[in-house]
């Protein structure tokens, strides 16, 4: 990659982006999680430590990565990477068996139910797919990667605004969506002029869309509910 690309993309400063997404993590998940275990009344069960230890170590290694690039450390870089290829697969099986554990095969709107949970796993694996088939080509791959840890900014964001400014409810799952595709946004219109992975970005948000299109329309997919009925009737949990 030359010099010149590289400074037009900047994502080899992204480690540093992705610090807080690590705080906004940390502020999300602090009432219902992390200061449970201040308090003593943490009572979770090892499915919900295990999405979280596999959740941080991605969000660990977003962060490590573009700084070794940006130190020249190719060769810590390519070793660290390989561990995806273990840690995103522990990642899908930590939601499979947390969605799993959390819902129940008779509740109402079970479709929609999974479908939270499952819609994230849809994003990271489409951006994590792109990152590796393309991981010699460094603007695509920097790109996928980056997509692969939006996905992370979502389930932290919504509880942030729940916690912080609408602690009833109300529209803080919107203003979540809205502040996510702001984000994509200026992220296609600054990609706009680029000559390599430009279609990225309005591919994510393109999956993005359609994924919360079937939560706020309340869309049911035949086959989807009959997967989550299928699912919820196995004995994972």
């Amino acid at each position: 990659m030359s010099t010149l690309t590289k400074k037009k993309m900047g994502f080899e400063y992204s480690g540093y982006y992705f610090i807080g997404v690590l705080v906004l993590v940390i502020l999300g998940f602090w009432p219902s999680y992390f200061a449970k275990f201040i308090d003593r009344t943490a009572d979770f069960t090892l499915y919900f430590h295990f999405h979280a230890v596999t959740a941080t170590l991605w969000l660990a290694l977003l962060i490590v990565q573009p700084i070794l690039i940006q130190r020249k450390k190719i060769r810590l870089h390519r070793l660290l990477g390989k561990t995806s290829y273990v840690l995103i697969p522990l990642i899908f099986l930590s939601v499979l068996l947390l969605a799993h554990h959390t819902i129940t095969g008779t509740e109402q709107n079970l479709g929609l139910s999974l479908w939270v949970p499952f819609k994230d796993l849809l994003i990271l694996g489409v951006a994590f797919f792109i990152a590796i088939r393309y991981r010699r080509v460094a603007p695509l791959h920097a790109r996928g990667m980056i997509a692969a840890g939006l996905v992370l900014i979502e389930p932290a964001l919504v509880r942030f605004m729940s916690n912080v400014f609408f602690p009833d409810g109300g529209p803080g799952y919107l203003f979540t969506i809205g502040l996510l595709y702001a984000l994509l946004i200026g992220l296609v219109i600054i990609e706009r002029k680029q000559k390599e992975g430009r279609w990225i970005f309005p591919l994510i948000l393109g999956l993005y869309i359609f994924v919360h299109s079937v939560i706020l329309f309340r869309i049911q997919i035949a086959p989807w509910e009959a997967f989550a009925q299928w699912f919820a009737s196995l004995p994972l949990t």
